[in-house]
């Protein structure tokens, strides 16, 4: 039986009929639209579905959309517009971080959280941050790269 609940995304409010086991991902792109935030492994595995929760960075495949009524929701969609990139999305394209794209978003979303824990992070540390988010075309040099080019590094 579905359940009507609020969710904020990216600043809007939403008002949802969702099943008592749809996860946040499903909501966002199947409901929402938000196609940005991949489908991957569904188990928290590879972190292509990363968004931020309340300021946090957190895998959308592993929570309730239930549990996400009344918290700050931002998608990569939130971040920055065609006009104007993210900083973030910005040292992605400039370093050539992305590849086919898939990992990306969950990439700028966690990079995000590195960034705002630690503004000036060495390698070693982002390489720590984004332990949890798999990238399958690179050996991970530009995305490291981009991480250092945002920072300022």
């Amino acid at each position: 039986m579905k359940q009507l609940i609020a969710l904020e995304v990216n600043g809007d409010m939403h008002e949802i009929a969702v099943e008592a086991d749809a996860t946040l991902l499903s909501v966002l792109r199947d409901n929402l639209g938000l196609i940005g935030t991949k489908r991957g492994c569904d188990s928290g595995g590879c972190g292509c579905c990363t968004v931020h929760i309340d300021g946090k960075a957190m895998y959308s495949c592993m929570m309730y959309a239930l549990s996400a009524q009344g918290r700050k929701i931002t998608t990569i969609e939130g971040l920055g517009s065609a006009e104007k990139l993210d900083p973030v999305q910005d040292a992605f394209v400039k370093e050539g971080a992305v590849q086919c794209g898939y990992c990306t978003c969950g990439m700028i979303m966690t990079a995000k959280q590195l960034l705002h824990d630690n503004p000036h992070p060495v390698e070693e540390a982002i390489r720590h941050g984004i332990a949890g988010n798999l990238c399958r075309c690179t050996g991970y040099h530009k995305i490291v790269e981009a991480i250092k080019t945002a920072a300022g590094n």
